[in-house]
């Protein structure tokens, strides 16, 4: 009977037509795939209450350890160009602990535990799930930056007033650094490798952000306009000038916010790519 058309049947026999099999939904129906911003905001939260329980830990760590390199950085640095390099490297750079180093480590153990599969069969964006992930990440590190910045003022004489910068330089970098240490964590082989990526990525964003610009070697100054965080760094720097200059200011955080969009671009892409295999 199931080769006989419609058409074909008596009118006493045919399926009404609210009850067709087109209008109720089938054993073997999907739920609708969720928008962007709902998802989003769900994986966000989620992600927030996950980490809670670490939050402490991982804000004493983050802002201490920054903390610490301005205090040993102040018995070489007097002031000027120097010291306002040091103060916004070491704020940047507890964004980059959180948002590139912990980030790369949870994805690298999410892939390797199959937690992938989970979100896999959620109906969210994947840019969903790497963006929940990166905010929640990035906003752990609110608390120390402001910390690491206003510690750092005060112990090198900066001005504090223009540090209500950090409201865009907060953001644009740990979108930058967390869109990278996603990337990393999903495209790694391995957990372990996922973890040494991490902690590279951070040794380079101490390294080539902390240390004042004009006292690298030229081939550490090319490595150091790669790497996401520096332009954050550079427009937290540059608010620390008697007058600053608002529209390199500005152009910086532009850059940081590009780079930013490329690099979750990149992390959405080794989300896709991880979670089919």
């Amino acid at each position: 009977m199931s080769t006989v058309s419609a058409r074909a049947l008596p009118s006493t026999v045919r399926a009404p037509r609210a009850g067709t099999e087109d209008d109720r939904p089938g054993a073997a129906d999907l739920a609708p795939r969720a928008k962007l911003l709902p998802a989003l905001a769900a994986v966000y939260r989620a992600q927030l209450s996950r980490a809670r329980v670490a939050r402490i830990p991982l804000l004493f760590v983050a802002t201490f350890q920054s903390v610490g390199i301005m205090v040993l950085m102040r018995g070489v640095v007097d002031g000027g160009s120097e010291a306002r390099a040091v103060v916004a490297g070491s704020s940047v750079l507890v964004v980059a602990f959180v948002a590139l180093n912990l980030l790369a480590q949870y994805f690298g153990q999410l892939r390797a535990s199959g937690g992938l599969d989970h979100y896999a069969t959620l109906p969210v964006p994947p840019a969903a799930v790497v963006l929940g992930a990166a905010g929640a990440y990035a906003s752990f590190t609110v608390p120390g930056t402001v910390v690491t910045a206003v510690t750092g003022s005060v112990l090198f004489g900066l001005p504090l007033a223009h540090l209500w910068v950090l409201a865009a330089v907060v953001p644009l970098s740990g979108a930058a650094l967390a869109g990278l240490g996603a990337a990393l964590g999903l495209l790694a082989p391995r957990q372990e490798l996922a973890t040494l990526l991490g902690q590279l990525g951070m040794s380079a964003a101490l390294l080539l952000g902390v240390l004042p610009a004009e006292r690298m070697p030229e081939v550490l100054g090319w490595a150091r306009d790669l790497l996401p965080s520096t332009y954050g760094v550079e427009a937290l720097a540059g608010t620390f000038d008697a007058h600053p200059d608002w529209a390199a200011v500005g152009l910086d955080l532009a850059v940081c916010a590009a780079v930013g969009a490329a690099s979750l671009a990149l992390a959405t892409w080794a989300y896709r790519r991880a979670a089919v295999r």
